[in-house]
């Protein structure tokens, strides 16, 4: 068989499905064979916290009706997706990182699940993130520590930390991501990923447990930005269990997101560069990532953009001001919490009394000591108004330089090592990562690989775009990928 499972992508499995070289079971067992190899034991990479018992089965089930039909049955038929355990899914144990949920069947998947499987995904298995995705970093109390694939002593990234290193690995084929402040981006650059935010609302959230629920969107994760392009096409849509899916109708978006797929879209393109978003020189990780980021800046121009410097001399004070985590994320846990009875906990106060957490994960600690109802915080409104201002503020750099996009690093630092991790250098509301920028202002983002370290650590490139114009993304994400193809798997991981 001539097919190659690592660094595939969903268009060639369906190549290889059509020509006859593949069937489902055969897919979806070798991803089964190579996490047991490097997740379960080897690296131990402690990615998936729950596989799907029934994936072999739904794959034969697609195998006999591609056998009759010779037809696929949708964008999605038969590929093995990694899905974040911050979204039910019917039959499996959703535990949304928490070992004080353990236990929790749910009857109902989320909506991103139901509509990934209509289109003819197999759900792989269900992977780690930090409890109620409190984390930049991949600690849980479901499964402990998540590693980073291209670098064992160092973190992942989170909290989309399980799927990040699933799809670094070649564990699954894509996956699913959630971020409220750069839990796809954060850990796609960590593991030289694409990952995609979009405007929050493109993506129901229906069945996924909020942080701070009208800055959650959950997201696509791939090796490839055409991958995540043909997986969003998926994923969007208005529904009426979430309220802001209202955006989607106000983007009124049609066609595919391949659509923008353009090699030559970085041509005549302006490109800002965001001054303030790039950590010192002076110091050493800053550095590392300074200098791989300038390179793929170099390239961009290469690709026939025009780079502009601009600045923004407060974005530190309105990343501040804008934060709502303390403010919200205990009020809407709860919420969600409270709406499912058959959860063990019906609150995070009562799991936090218990101490059914991860111990280090010190944004817990800090949303305790905020309000149960967000109107209770006397800077809350105030903080809303800010976030305008921010959006504003970062609008009028796009209209007055004439710009299509925005970069810089998606953190200023390197993934902190383990050794860093536990003694304390990184509190979370402290860690350095710009991925705030796009999160505190609703506009849409893609995180792509910028290169490498002399070390071989992976290091990211954000481009943000104006609110609603996800596909832009795609025009300038692909043309960059297209001329750089930074994105090379990790040793830790070889082909079986």
């Amino acid at each position: 068989m001539s097919f190659t499972l690592e660094e595939t992508s969903i268009r060639e499995i369906h190549a290889a499905y059509l020509s006859g070289q593949l069937t489902c079971v055969q897919l979806v067992q070798a991803y089964l064979d190579r996490i047991s190899a490097y997740d379960q034991s080897g690296p131990a990479l402690n990615a998936f916290v729950k596989l799907n018992p029934a994936a072999l089965e739904e794959a034969a089930a697609l195998d006999t009706k591609f056998a009759t039909t010779r037809a696929l049955s949708g964008p999605l038929h038969g590929i093995p997706v990694a899905v974040k355990d911050q979204a039910e899914t019917k039959g499996i144990e959703t535990r949304f990182g928490c070992v004080g949920l353990s236990g929790y069947i749910p009857e109902k998947d989320a909506t991103i699940v139901a509509k990934m499987k209509a289109a003819g995904a197999i759900i792989l298995g269900k992977t780690a993130l930090p409890d109620f995705a409190t984390s930049w970093f991949g600690y849980s109390s479901v499964n402990g520590e998540t590693k980073n694939p291209y670098d064992l002593d160092r973190d992942p990234g989170g909290s989309s930390a399980g799927t990040g290193a699933a799809i670094a690995a070649n564990l699954a084929t894509v996956g699913i991501g959630e971020d409220t402040g750069g839990s796809i981006r954060l850990p796609s650059s960590f593991n030289n990923l694409v990952g995609v935010r979009v405007t929050p609302g493109l993506i129901s959230r229906a069945g996924l447990s909020p942080l701070v629920v009208f800055q959650d969107t959950a997201g696509p994760m791939g090796r490839t930005v055409t991958d995540t392009a043909i997986l969003l096409d998926t994923l969007v849509g208005y529904d009426p269990q979430d309220p802001y899916t209202t955006a989607f109708v106000i983007a009124d978006h049609k066609g595919s997101y391949t659509q923008n797929l353009n090699p030559d879209g970085l041509k005549g393109a302006r490109i800002g560069v965001l001054k303030e978003a790039f950590g010192s020189d002076e110091d050493p990780d800053c550095a590392q990532v300074n200098k791989v980021v300038r390179a793929a800046i170099a390239q961009i121009k290469s690709a026939g953009a025009e780079i502009v410097e601009v600045s923004l001399p407060n974005l530190m004070d309105f990343v501040v001001e804008t934060s709502l985590y303390i403010t919200h994320s205990r009020h809407d846990i709860n919420k969600f919490l409270s709406s499912r009875p058959s959860l063990p906990y019906s609150s995070i106060d009562a799991i936090y009394k218990d101490g059914k957490y991860h111990k280090n994960l010190d944004l817990i600690d800090d949303i305790m000591t905020g309000p149960a109802h967000p109107e209770e915080d006397p800077a809350y409104y105030r903080k809303l108004a800010a976030r305008d201002a921010f959006q504003r503020a970062v609008v009028k750099i796009m209209a007055d330089n004439r710009l299509d996009s925005i970069c810089f690093p998606p953190c200023q630092v390197l993934p902190p090592t383990r050794e860093e991790l536990r003694n304390g250098r990184w509190p979370v509301l402290g860690f350095p990562t710009n991925t705030l920028i796009a999160a505190q202002t609703w506009l849409p983002s893609i995180c792509l690989p910028a290169g490498f370290t002399t070390a071989g650590v992976p290091v990211g490139i954000e481009m943000v775009v104006l609110p609603y114009h996800e596909p832009d993304l795609f025009k300038v994400g692909y043309a960059f990928e297209q001329a750089t193809r930074y994105r090379r798997p990790p040793p830790s991981t070889p082909a079986l």
